[in-house]
């Protein structure tokens, strides 16, 4: 019962109201179940099933950006104003040209634990994959 929502829940994760949801559940188009005090509970693969596109991940605080690697901080090479940083995260390795005053203020070094986070109007997508 723990994947299962409340009516209202339910409603909201698809976008209809309550009372559609019992007429889908009256006429069959979804499976509820009932919990101890008689409640309508929908499980939460009717959601999924019913959802016109899978719900994407939350960016889990105030900045929007989704794209959140966290790793370790390889390299920090710091030039006049601007500073090359590597981040080591999973399998990948990211680069990213930050000011020298970013790196001070994070105190980015070598070793440390670090998040690239990526935001971009323009992602390209190869087929295949080379290792």
């Amino acid at each position: 019962m723990s994947d299962d929502l409340s009516l209202g829940d339910a409603a909201k994760a698809l976008g209809v109201s309550a009372d559609t949801l019992r007429r889908w559940d009256a006429s069959g188009r979804i499976a509820t179940t009932r919990d101890e005090r008689n409640r309508r509970r929908v499980p939460r693969a009717e959601i999924t099933r019913l959802s016109p596109s899978p719900e994407r991940h939350r960016t889990g605080d105030g900045l929007s950006a989704r794209n959140r690697f966290p790793g370790t901080v390889l390299s920090v090479e710091v030039d006049g104003v601007m500073a090359v940083v590597e981040i080591e995260a999973g399998p990948h390795r990211i680069t990213s040209v930050v000011t020298r005053d970013a790196v001070e203020e994070l105190g980015l070094v070598p070793g440390m634990p670090a998040t690239a986070t990526v935001k971009s109007t323009s992602v390209m997508v190869e087929r295949g994959a080379e290792g």
